[in-house]
């Protein structure tokens, strides 16, 4: 699986590090290396608890080695998979080659393209839709009036798609694989988001061709950010949104 892929990428960078804090907010998960890193990822809600308790390591986690932590990317659970990514995300920043960057410019799309999205990305939607032939917009809960298809019909559509925009939370709940598997005719596959981990070596074996994602860069604003149940939007200055062109 792509989660085995990224752990076993990842582990050879966590020598002697270790978590001083972390943030499970509703939104986000960010955890913070002590060496002042910082990475986050997107707080699934796909599943319900059974009590008040979320995460039973909770306030046992300062201080952890990174090793462990970065193997909940493995998990089942979406919350505890979150801290994993997130983990990821704090070691492995974007490289130099990344830049900051619109990326319905930097992907290139044709008039006689077809697209699919994976995850509503708004901003997105209007500037590619404007240059392709047809968008697919696959999301697992429904938007009324914003013309967007069921998640099960994207094993019959994004085969015949020439570009796909997938959102990188498919990692959490592990259904990027699957996807991933339907995108073989694709010219053009981006992961999107600020869960994105930018390690091109995997996602190219995957044909994945781009990933745009983000860097922090006011790990307290974040914190202060991710503890308050804000997002993106909130995010701000605090970060610097990048993207990655993969070289084959």
């Amino acid at each position: 699986m792509l989660v085995n892929e990224i752990y076993d990428y990842t582990l050879g960078s966590t020598s002697g590090l270790k978590a001083a804090d972390i943030r499970i907010g509703l939104g986000y998960t960010a955890v913070l290396l002590e060496d002042g890193r910082c990475g986050v990822a997107y707080t699934l809600h796909e599943q319900e608890y059974e009590s008040c308790c979320v995460v039973p390591e909770a306030g046992k986690l300062t201080g952890r080695d990174v090793s462990e932590l970065i193997s909940w990317i493995k998990k089942p659970d979406e919350t505890a998979c979150a801290v994993g990514l997130a983990a990821v995300n704090a070691i492995l920043p974007p490289p130099d080659e990344a830049v900051e960057s619109d990326i319905s410019e930097l992907l290139p799309v044709s008039e006689d393209d077809s697209v699919g999205m994976i995850g509503y990305f708004g901003p997105l939607v209007k500037p590619l839709k404007e240059r392709v032939r047809a968008m697919h917009i696959f999301e697992r809960r429904s938007k009324p009036g914003y013309g967007i298809l069921p998640e099960s019909a994207a094993k019959d559509i994004l085969p015949e798609c020439q570009v796909v925009v997938m959102t990188a939370t498919a990692i959490l709940n592990h259904t990027m694989d699957g996807l991933l598997d339907l995108c073989k005719n694709a010219r053009e596959i981006a992961i999107l988001g600020p869960s994105t981990p930018f390690i091109p070596e995997v996602f190219l074996r995957h044909g994945v061709t781009m990933l745009s994602g983000i860097k922090v860069e006011d790990t307290g604003r974040i914190l202060q950010i991710v503890s308050q149940g804000g997002g993106t939007r909130q995010f701000g200055r605090a970060v610097r949104k990048l993207s990655l062109r993969i070289k084959k």
